[in-house]
């Protein structure tokens, strides 16, 4: 089973959870910048969470498949349709033969994914699918999705396969099927068109003035067009530091908020540096970084401090539900 890149959009990658136990030989993590929608879409279509999809940004992949397959599509709405009918996202979808799944515009958010039954099949290079486009590794290739590429699938999951084989029959009167359920909103993360992004202190906090801290926490930021996979650089209130600093390299994550000597500060996001040498304000709360992830260059968002146990309770609750979820997907797909 196999499926054509027809037209790549603007960028669309091959993409899993990351590139995990090599920053200290300089290799990013990488990996999907959404990584709740990932894993959804992964475990709507009986995958393991982990499993190599599609990150399509903003706008335009065309994709035709070669065989009957069970997809799913999760993330932001980028007018997902099948042969001109629009699909819903968040649920199981059986496209046929030959069918072409087309993203229109955005409506909402930045980033959708694609999942298949079976997981995408390319080579894992350092125990990982991801794409990391700057040193050309992973992913197809290790670029970018082009026209004409052609996409293989790995081995269906019995939940899958029984799912399938179960409609195939149905599925030959049209192109396309959903199920009759799927994921509600009250168990996504909190999507939001100006979202409040919730950070604890970072570990140069105190080096900023009393005014910056408050501006960091009360105002409005948006986020640049020279945004990206690496990092998103925000323009609002230019944050101050009480006198001059100097710091060394140190360790940065997913979601560190640095802050460069002009005063505009910068989210780290999945394709970010191992190390790096700008203050550091704020980290963003694990719970809040898919989120973040859908907010695209133009949008606003504002920052609201949170505890570290608070940060830590968010993202323990957050992994609770998500496995109580993967178990009511499992007993779905299996009631056929």
């Amino acid at each position: 089973m196999s499926m054509q890149i027809v037209n790549p959009g603007l960028l669309t990658t091959v993409q899993d959870k990351g590139r995990f136990g090599f920053q200290r030989q300089g290799v990013i993590v990488s990996g999907a910048m959404d990584t709740f929608a990932l894993r959804a879409a992964n475990v709507l279509v009986g995958n393991e969470e982990n499993a190599a999809a599609l990150e399509v940004t903003l706008m335009g992949a065309v994709i035709r498949f070669e065989a009957d397959s069970l997809i799913s599509v999760c993330g932001g709405n980028l007018s997902p349709a099948i042969e001109g009918e629009p699909v819903p996202l968040w649920r199981p979808l059986l496209i046929r033969e030959g069918s072409t799944l087309e993203f229109g515009p955005c409506r909402w958010g930045a980033r959708a994914y694609l999942a298949v039954a079976g997981g995408i099949d390319v080579p894992p290079v350092m125990h990982s699918r991801s794409t990391y486009l700057r040193a050309e590794i992973g992913g197809h290739e290790g670029r970018a999705l082009k026209a004409d590429d052609w996409l293989g699938f790995g081995q269906l999951s019995e939940t899958a396969a029984g799912y399938l084989k179960a409609r195939q029959a149905a599925l030959r009167a049209r192109k396309w099927l959903a199920a009759e359920w799927f994921m509600g909103n009250e168990a996504l993360p909190a999507y939001a068109k100006e979202p409040v992004i919730r950070v604890i202190r970072g570990r140069e906090y105190d080096a900023f003035t009393e005014e910056s801290q408050t501006a960091f926490v009360t105002r409005t930021f948006r986020i640049t067009p020279q945004s990206d996979r690496m990092g998103y650089r925000l323009q609002g209130e230019t944050l101050a530091f009480k006198e001059s600093l100097e710091t060394l390299s140190e360790a940065v994550s997913f979601g560190t908020v640095q802050v460069p000597p002009e005063g505009n500060p910068i989210v780290l996001m999945a394709d970010r540096q191992t190390i790096g040498g700008y203050p550091r304000i704020a980290q963003v709360i694990t719970a809040d970084l898919p989120v973040l992830a859908q907010a695209k260059p133009g949008d606003s968002i504002r920052f609201a401090e949170v505890s570290l146990q608070e940060a830590e309770e968010l993202y323990i609750r957050k992994e609770l539900e998500f496995e109580r979820l993967t178990r009511a997907i499992k007993l779905y797909l299996k009631a056929r």
